[in-house]
């Protein structure tokens, strides 16, 4: 395991994909807001820790991405897809989240499908806008919802989903 996650380092250390080895970690910002989301108010986290943290994050994500490649490389595919990453899990022993990464998948996708349809009702109705004549052509078509705010891309995974490997 831990040889080639230094193979995998060095391998885009080498194909110049980062300058430094340095690159290829998180940035440290985005580590330290997700600790703190994950702790209770008045929890302490040393810069050694937080350090530490990131530098996990970052070989946990190097080898994900390796696994994922594999099962992609496996299918002939040379584009790492949702179901590739869900593998590499299971293959790297984190069972218990492959169900609610799966959830959150399919959460995702639902998602991404009901912005692509409102952008093309949008579009249609800019076109049928545009095509009659007048103030009407000027008027801006609102979206439904909009001025609310937006939570359909915040997907919720409680901790007994991860526990219980709940597939729904």
């Amino acid at each position: 395991f831990v040889i080639r996650v230094i193979y995998t380092s060095y391998v885009f250390y080498e194909d110049k994909m980062a300058e430094r080895p340095e690159d290829l970690n998180l940035p440290t910002a985005v580590i330290t807001r997700i600790i703190k989301e994950a702790l209770p108010d008045g929890v302490n986290v040393s810069k050694e820790a937080r350090l530490a943290i990131s530098k996990a994050a970052s070989v946990f994500v190097l080898y994900a991405t390796s696994c994922a490649n594999n099962f992609a490389m496996q299918s002939k595919r040379k584009t790492i897809s949702g179901p590739d990453v869900i593998e590499a899990v299971k293959e790297m022993e984190f069972e218990k989240f492959a169900a609610p990464l799966k959830k959150s998948l399919e959460a995702f996708r639902k998602i991404q499908k009901g912005k692509k349809e409102a952008a093309e009702c949008k579009k249609k109705a800019k076109e049928q806008n545009v095509s009659k004549d007048g103030e009407e052509g000027q008027e801006d078509v609102q979206e439904e919802g909009e001025g609310e705010e937006d939570n359909s891309n915040v997907v919720e995974i409680s901790d007994s989903d991860v526990e219980n490997g709940d597939n729904e």
